[in-house]
């Protein structure tokens, strides 16, 4: 019987009796998550506040200009593999999948140039392929809020400051995923060993990380003056432990943004005490649309997650990144059309036009959480500020003001790579004047 209504309504239509039923239109955003896999212990909360941000937006604003917006989360267990599997299946998705946020370097690598084919944007907030900050030649990547490259450029910043101003003569080490993740932070930090003269010590872990006691051995043997910290999921527990039973002292330990959250030293406890992580803009604040989703999401029982859960690093991350996507599809109405659903071109143009000031960010809830940020055709990063938090053996605490990465030499490496995987992909660069 259900079967018979949709046509009899057609029909009926076109004789003028009765009128169409109105669909709801919908704009869809996929989520890739890792909520299985080494990496689970990040990926759940991460993947919990993205989630939760679209349900909020859905709640408290009835979508954007009226749109609501519906998602579908996809498993990858962090697997390159699964992630291009995943990428098929929801890319066509409803009205079409506004945007891709992969949760891993290794999948935005593989799926980099299947976007580009297919004309959909992949965000990578904080993490993917450094050099795609260069719209000219990665039109459909962005790169917002930070890369590795500004991450390390921070750190090193941080630790000058400590030591006076000059790094000359120090020796840091690089302790990181042996995998595309991992070594993005390298070719920047190899610049600048050799302009400033200090000594870089790469020294790569095996995944999952969970055995790194050789590792720790070659510090401890080696001395660096500073272990800079490039892990994600079980590793980072596993790294903390060991620098403790090696004695190397935590304070002198900066992880990026990935390896310092509230899961990857909660259960540590005073032995991770001073342990310092770079926050993505200022992602260890609370704000606003914390107390908004409290209310208007997990008080009603519709949270992803636990409860407690909101305000922690990973969770408010996953958040900013949904926010990023959700602006990306209201500036495209603001272009071309309020109320209506957004192809993934007219997104991709919404991403490259975002203009954050801090007032809008005020009115988003996220003006403590987040500095004004502005893309453009030739920069698709925004600005790449952060901040450095250290592990008080308890909570995580803001220790630094905040810091803008030096425009060079990451802007000669964004260049170089870029102008590299132009010629290597056989791509000609638009013209951004």
């Amino acid at each position: 019987m259900p079967s018979l209504i949709r046509p009899i309504l057609f029909a009926a239509a076109l004789a003028g009796l009765a009128p169409l039923p109105s669909l709801a239109q919908e704009q869809f955003v996929p989520l890739l998550v890792y909520r299985t896999g080494q990496f689970a212990p990040l990926g759940i909360p991460w993947g919990d506040g993205k989630q939760d941000y679209l349900k909020l937006v859905n709640a408290r604003d009835g979508g954007v200009n009226g749109v609501k917006l519906a998602f579908e989360e996809c498993e990858t267990a962090y697997d390159a593999a699964k992630g291009v599997e995943c990428y098929e299946r929801l890319k066509m998705k409803g009205s079409g999948a506004s945007a891709f946020d992969t949760q891993s370097t290794g999948i935005t690598f593989a799926v980099t140039e299947k976007a580009t084919a297919d004309k959909i944007p992949v965000i990578t907030p904080g993490y993917g392929l450094s050099q795609s900050a260069d719209g000219s030649v990665f039109e459909w990547n962005f790169p917002l809020l930070g890369t590795y490259w500004t991450a390390a450029d921070v750190m090193l910043q941080d630790i000058a400051k400590k030591e006076g101003g000059s790094l000359k003569g120090k020796k840091i080490a690089l302790v990181y995923h042996d995998s595309p993740y991992g070594k993005e932070p390298l070719p920047l930090l190899q610049k600048r060993a050799e302009a400033e003269g200090f000594q870089l010590i790469p020294l790569p872990v095996t995944p999952p990380g969970v055995e790194q006691k050789s590792t720790w051995l070659q510090i401890r043997q080696q001395r660096p003056d500073y272990v800079l910290f490039w892990s994600a999921g079980v590793m980072t527990p596993a790294g903390i432990r060991e620098a403790q039973a090696t004695g190397f002292p935590r304070e002198k330990i900066y992880a990026i943004w990935w390896a310092g959250s509230d899961h990857d030293v909660k259960d540590l406890g005073s032995s991770a005490k001073g342990y310092n992580a770079i926050t993505l803009h200022n992602s260890a604040a609370t704000d606003k649309v914390h107390a908004d989703l409290k209310k208007l999401v997990y008080d009603k029982g519709q949270g992803s997650g636990a409860p407690t859960d909101i305000g922690t690093l990973a969770h408010t991350r996953g958040m900013m990144i949904s926010m990023l996507i959700v602006e990306g599809i209201r500036t495209a109405q603001d272009k071309f059309g309020k109320g209506k659903v957004m192809t993934p071109e007219q997104v991709r143009w919404g991403l490259e036009n975002l203009n954050l000031t801090a007032d809008r960010l005020k009115v988003l809830g996220f003006g403590e959480i987040m500095r004004p940020v502005q893309t453009s055709c030739s920069n698709h990063m925004g600005n790449g500020w952060a901040r450095v938090a250290q592990w008080d053996g308890a909570k995580w605490q803001v220790k630094s003001d905040w810091y803008q990465p030096a425009k060079q030499p990451i802007d000669d490496l964004v260049k170089e790579f870029a102008a590299k995987y132009a010629k290597d992909k056989n791509i000609k660069p638009r013209s951004c004047s």
